[in-house]
């Protein structure tokens, strides 16, 4: 195996692959080609469709940013990415690890991953508008602020149960957050960019995958305890332009806010 513990190796090695695999998708998206209202593809220049399809892709990706509601939200999508890769990157390692040893964290994942699946169906059913979106962002915003100032201030290895329920607590409650901003940036996404879902989705996926990978390369280089400090910031700051655009939207857009019922 080429995979050692303690050799970075590997680890270069899968970062390797995985940039390759990502250029090589980016390159052939760009010859993707529209179709018409029929499902025809159109007929153009094998140049000039390769050239219309860079050019839209790349209005896709900018036009957005030029609207300032995506500017107030880009934050909450660059840390929706962070707290994910934070619970892959360094709570398995710092926190599960020790505690519950390599077979646990399995469990403790799966624990994450049942509270993230049964959020998820829960909050989606939830939503009716940007007052629900609002109050449950709220409170998956809270309980990852609690876990990270737990995990930041008070936590420390323990034996007997405590030692076993702890992590896995841990792990519910990131789970339960990763839930909420998992279905509710959707559905704000499809509230306030009817006209232009596609660019809007593609820039929660670009900012998250960002977000996700800055996590990756820095993580053997950064403590959990400075990662901490840096979540909680990135949730202020998010979560501050996330309400601040939650007011300018109900108060400039009321009827198209909220969908009917």
């Amino acid at each position: 195996m080429f995979l050692q513990e303690g050799s970075t190796s590997g680890t270069t090695l899968l970062f390797i692959l995985f940039l390759c695999c990502m250029t090589l998708g980016t390159i052939l998206m760009c010859f993707l080609s529209k179709r018409n209202d029929k499902g025809e593809q159109e007929s153009a220049d094998s140049s000039v469709s390769l050239c219309s399809s860079v050019t839209s892709l790349l209005k896709l990706v900018i036009t957005p940013l030029l609207d300032m509601r995506m500017l107030l939200i880009v934050p909450l999508f660059a840390y929706s990415g962070l707290q994910q890769a934070l619970v892959w990157a360094k709570f398995t390692k710092d926190i599960v690890k020790p505690a519950l040893g390599t077979s646990g964290i399995g469990g403790a994942m799966a624990v994450y991953g049942a509270l993230d699946a049964i959020c998820s169906l829960t909050a989606g059913r939830l939503t009716s508008g940007l007052s629900s979106i609002s109050w449950m962002v709220s409170s998956g915003a809270f309980l990852q602020a609690i876990a990270f100032i737990w995990i930041l201030l008070s936590y420390s290895l323990t034996g007997g149960v405590h030692g076993v329920v702890y992590p896995l607590l841990m792990a519910a409650m990131l789970g339960i957050g990763d839930g909420v901003f998992n279905t509710q940036l959707n559905a704000l996404l499809g509230i306030l960019f009817k006209h232009d879902t596609e660019g809007a989705f593609a820039q929660l996926k670009v900012w998250q995958s960002g977000a996700i990978a800055v996590v990756f390369f820095l993580s053997p280089r950064i403590s959990i305890q400075a990662m901490l400090m840096i979540m909680l910031a990135a949730l202020c700051v998010s979560t501050a332009g996330f309400f601040f655009l939650i007011l300018r939207a109900e108060k400039n857009f009321p009827s198209r806010a909220t969908p009917s019922s």
